[in-house]
């Protein structure tokens, strides 16, 4: 079938590239879902740091590359052997899938799948090669399993997740990346128990979603930590039980926490933010970093 996607052909770190234009939309054939695999009609889509550290060549991926990893979308078609949805189905598109079987997935930290990492670094989907090609034949690389900067899309059944039909698709769009990535910070690497001090180093998607995370836990205090004002207050809005600037932190975390906070959530990628993150946290305390390097 035909469909239209953004498409890189070559990395950039001019900018604006509002001028330079380092992506077009292209039409491309997108083949059938083969064995395992799902087509989905994309519904909403996000736009993540990751996706810019393409662009600019930070992270190295085969080209051309059709972009976009964090989306959301409404399952069109099936390919045989799939069971986890069926059409009509909304899902939330993930870039970590997992194969069920490699050390690691039996380990019991799927994230780490070496199949998924082999795909994922190759441009290709987990189970198979790509099965995008453009207007000359040539094939065109899938981002991270997922490239949902198009109007269609096939996946591995292991990279969609169903998600209820109320949600609405601007929202459910985060789910796949920066949700997972933030709030999976606190629940699920650092383990955070009810009641257990928290403070997030930077409020953009990921940090944020580690703040309604540690609210879901049950964490108090919850500390937010940005220069931005208007960033602090959406923080206090989502969950957040203080918020202050970074000149002020430590101070702040020491007087609320009694001598420093359990868990330090690190959602910049900045060498400085990571040194103030351990200085924040108590002896014993842990530190996650989630952030992605400008």
């Amino acid at each position: 079938m035909k469909t239209r996607a953004v498409v890189l052909r070559g990395v950039s770190t001019a900018r604006p590239y509002s001028d330079t234009r380092p992506v077009e939309v292209e039409e491309l054939e997108l083949g059938a879902p083969r064995e395992g695999e799902v087509l989905v009609r994309i519904a909403a889509a996000s736009l993540c740091h990751s996706d810019l550290s393409v662009v600019n060549g930070d992270r190295v991926r085969p080209l051309p590359m059709a972009l976009g990893h964090e989306a959301v979308g409404v399952v069109q078609d099936t390919g045989p052997g799939v069971s986890r949805v069926r059409p009509g189905d909304h899902v939330a598109l993930v870039f970590v899938p997992s194969c069920g079987f490699c050390a690691d997935c039996a380990a019991g930290r799927p994230a780490l799948c070496a199949q998924a990492a082999a795909a994922n670094g190759s441009g290709a989907l987990l189970h198979g090669s790509s099965l995008l090609t453009d207007a000359s034949g040539a094939p065109v690389h899938h981002q991270l399993g997922v490239s949902a900067f198009s109007e269609h899309a096939v996946l591995a059944q292991e990279s969609v997740v169903p998600i209820p039909k109320d949600i609405p698709f601007a929202v459910a769009s985060m789910f796949g990346c920066a949700v997972l990535t933030g709030a999976g910070a606190v629940i699920n690497t650092a383990a955070l128990r009810p009641g257990q001090s928290t403070v997030v180093y930077g409020l953009g998607g990921v940090g944020l979603s580690a703040v309604l995370g540690a609210r879901a836990a049950g964490a108090y205090p919850i500390i937010a930590v940005d220069p931005v004002r208007e960033k602090r207050e959406l923080a206090l809005q989502l969950g957040a039980t203080h918020a202050c600037a970074p000149g002020e932190a430590i101070e702040e975390i020491r007087e609320l926490t009694g001598g420093g906070s359990e868990l330090a959530v690190e959602a910049v990628g900045s060498p400085e933010v990571m040194a103030q993150c351990l200085t924040a946290v108590a002896r014993g305390g842990k530190v996650v970093s989630v952030g992605l390097p400008a």
